[in-house]
């Protein structure tokens, strides 16, 4: 859902300034020549620059250094819907496999440990794949997934729910 508002979003935003490049093209090619400025262009040759990229496409140059709408990091809801429900998926095997494989006896914490274990381990490999700090990463899903947990457990209890 939110990347499809975040894809309106975009859409929106490019609707109104292939308007104003319509309306007002001299003042739209100023806007960019003052983006190339501010970063670090001397004015002629952000113009050029600038009058160059509109010739090639304007709405595109507008689009990327203007709005920070590329093709590549555009919101893309299908891939992202996919993704998520392949990874809440496989997600979801991880405590059913618990389940299944627990003695009747210790299901909740066997359920609660493997599962826990699980997010540490995931967490770490998504913060590895992405660059950042493994022990942040795995720490932040395992306690966003007690949370999880926990909440869920006490929404159970308050509704009678026994296990």
């Amino acid at each position: 859902v939110s990347v499809q508002s975040q894809a309106d979003t975009e859409k929106a935003d490019l609707a109104k300034e292939a308007a104003e490049l319509i309306s007002d093209p001299e003042g739209e090619l100023e806007e960019l020549s003052s983006i190339y400025r501010s970063r670090g262009l001397e004015a002629s040759l952000a113009r050029a620059v600038a009058e160059q990229l509109s010739l090639q496409g304007a709405l595109e140059a507008h689009a990327r250094d203007e709005l920070g709408i590329s093709e590549t990091l555009r919101a893309r809801p299908l891939q992202a819907a996919f993704a998520s429900a392949v990874a809440f998926g496989l997600g979801a095997l991880v405590p059913l496999l618990a389940i299944l494989l627990a003695p009747a006896s210790k299901v909740v914490p066997f359920t609660v440990l493997l599962s826990l274990g699980s997010l540490l381990i995931f967490g770490g490999m998504a913060a590895a794949a992405g660059g950042a700090s493994v022990r942040r990463g795995a720490l932040r899903m395992v306690i966003w997934g007690a949370v999880a947990m926990g909440l869920t457990s006490a929404a159970g209890h308050l509704f009678g729910v026994k296990l």
